[in-house]
């Protein structure tokens, strides 16, 4: 029998707080290009948190958005998010007990679990891009997070 080959999602993230820390907001785009590239967007927002925080947040409420395993092509402009898997820092965290090289509880950590329970269901390619530059789907991700702290509360 053949397996079924899995659906492919590109996916563009993006998150901030301001001031940092502060009130955050995080969007994400999700493209089918198995479905003429149709789009969903999702974005949300939190109080008191950070960058980073909503950075992780955007990743990991975009793949909670799939319903099934897939082949994800995840673009980011966050070094932080792409490192941790790119550079094998969350291999090592974990064989340091959640512990940084400097011997430091790695911040983050609830937020990082999640995103690593999620990335062993799918094909995840992780690729950084430029932030507030010319790419028009995460140009769209920074506007949904603003879309977002503007809404928050209301």
């Amino acid at each position: 029998m053949s397996e079924k080959k899995m659906k492919k999602v590109i996916i563009y993230t993006d998150g901030g707080a301001a001031p940092n820390p502060g009130l955050g907001g995080w969007g994400a785009v999700l493209i089918s290009p198995r479905h003429n590239n149709h789009t969903k967007e999702l974005c949300g927002s939190e109080e008191d948190t950070t960058n980073n925080r909503m950075e992780l947040t955007a990743a990991i409420k975009a793949l909670e958005a799939l319903k099934q395993p897939c082949t994800v092509e995840l673009h980011t402009d966050s070094q932080y998010l792409r490192n941790a898997f790119a550079n094998k820092w969350l291999d090592k965290w974990q064989k340091n007990n959640w512990k940084t090289a400097r011997k430091q509880p790695v911040l983050n950590q609830d937020l990082w679990q999640r995103l690593l329970e999620l990335a062993q269901k799918h094909e995840i390619t992780w690729n950084w891009v430029k932030g507030h530059a010319d790419n028009p789907h995460n140009n769209r991700c920074d506007e949904l997070c603003e879309i977002a702290r503007s809404r928050h509360g209301k």
